[in-house]
């Protein structure tokens, strides 16, 4: 099915392809959905092969307060007096042929759903992918000292298998759905498979948070089975966590309270896997009690 939107530069038939999805908008708390993809085309130096036309996805005139209203308006910048810029929603895909790779690092659309879903799977057809890949994150009750959970739900049963090696949970959710829940419901019906992959990240910490970009970066790069230097982010996060540790140190309610959660997160961490492990251990005949 094409789509009006859709405009590609480029057109090419991977072979087993994948697609990676980043969303400004409901999951991308700390920057991690478009942090996270937008690493990728630097780091792999994408080439940039297409777009979403904004129009008509986008509420631009929001009612309410200057405050509110800002968070819809395009960007613009303004030098002497003149209009330098004005910057609208972008939705840009991105290629790494060796990799099979597209990318698609966009803003979860306020319109037209399904008008929007039919642009992005257009240009997974036309790249010959066949797997898709949203990455996400959600504010929670974890310390930045450990690695940030990855919950995960799927388009189809089968996929599991792949993601219980990363340590995932797959999500158990009632409430309000973010545009990726949309792309995964409709992804079968397209001949595509989909993993929505969505971080827990640290509620405390206000901003772009290059720790768990990181980490959602170097995990996703192994399901990939995907080669990316990450030198560079590493190095940027371990900065970042030592500005971290060294602001806390000054906040004694703070630290306690990181304590108390790294606590809770190891003693989690080790009944889970001393439940993976007694049920390995029946599995071979072997009882603890």
């Amino acid at each position: 099915m094409a789509a009006e939107q859709l405009v590609l530069t480029r057109h090419v038939k991977l072979r087993g392809g994948r697609m990676v999805v980043g969303m400004d908008g409901w999951m991308d708390g700390g920057d991690v959905s478009t942090g996270t993809v937008g690493a990728l085309v630097r780091l792999l130096r994408a080439e940039e092969v297409g777009h979403i036309e904004p129009e008509d996805f986008y509420v631009l005139n929001f009612p309410g307060s200057m405050e509110v209203a800002a968070l819809f308006r395009p960007h613009a910048k303004i030098s002497d007096g003149l209009v330098v810029r004005l910057d609208f929603p972008a939705n840009t895909f991105h290629l790494h042929a060796p990799g099979r790779l597209v990318l698609f690092e966009g803003k979860e659309p306020n319109l037209r759903w399904p008008a929007f879903a039919d642009a992005l799977f257009a240009a997974a057809e036309q790249f010959g992918v066949r797997d898709v890949y949203f990455v996400g994150s959600v504010a929670g009750i974890v310390p930045h000292t450990r690695e940030p959970r990855l919950f995960c739900s799927v388009s189809e049963e089968s996929l599991k298998g792949d993601l219980e090696p990363l340590g995932v949970r797959f999500s158990s959710y009632d409430g309000p759905a973010g545009f990726s829940t949309y792309l995964t419901r409709e992804a079968p019906s397209r001949g595509l498979r989909m993993v929505t992959l969505v971080a827990e990240i640290p509620a405390y910490i206000q901003g772009r948070n290059p720790l768990c970009i990181e980490s959602v970066l170097r995990r996703l790069a192994g399901l990939l089975r995907l080669h990316v230097p990450m030198d560079e982010l590493r190095a940027v996060a371990a900065a970042f966590e030592k500005k971290l540790n060294e602001a806390v140190k000054g906040r004694g309610e703070l630290l306690q309270l990181i304590t108390k959660l790294e606590s809770d997160y190891d003693s989690e961490l080790f009944d889970t896997q001393m439940g993976d492990l007694k049920e390995w251990l029946q599995q071979k005949g072997i009882r603890l009690d």
